[in-house]
């Protein structure tokens, strides 16, 4: 499969799925991952979650960056793994776009919750997977 039909089917599946299962080290060098909710993505080039400061993903995250994201269409058997960095961020005007009716009932303060934080992952590199096959490839 040529690049571009790759990266056109792994955006795809991206804009298929509501979450992304997003993978941290923690203080012991295990991996852990979490179902997140995906707030926006940029392509393949970058993923934002919301958060909790308080949340062991945002810990683990400040004490590594290191950090995977899985995409997946249980009906299609078809997956897509993104390896890179994720950072945290309370960019007010990133927390105010992201904003959400609702979203009170976990930041009770608003959008300027202290508790309110941003995950954004930027991956290197990818690895499709369908019909059996694993495409590796890298994120431009």
């Amino acid at each position: 499969m040529d690049n571009n039909l790759l990266r056109e089917k792994s955006m795809s599946l991206v804009g298929r799925s509501f979450t992304g299962v997003l993978g941290t080290v923690d203080q012991n060098g295990l991996p852990q991952i979490k179902a997140m909710i995906k707030t926006a993505s940029d392509g393949l080039k970058e993923f934002w979650f919301c958060s909790n400061t308080s949340s062991k993903r945002v810990k683990q995250i400040l004490e590594n960056p290191n950090a995977s994201l899985y995409f997946y269409d249980e009906k299609s058997f078809e997956g897509l793994m993104l390896t890179g960095k994720a950072e945290v961020s309370y960019d007010d005007n990133k927390r105010k776009e992201f904003w959400q009716d609702g979203m009170e009932r976990y930041y009770p303060l608003g959008c300027t919750d202290p508790d309110y934080a941003l995950v954004r992952f930027v991956p290197k590199r990818g690895n499709y997977y369908h019909g059996l096959i694993n495409m590796d490839f890298e994120i431009y």
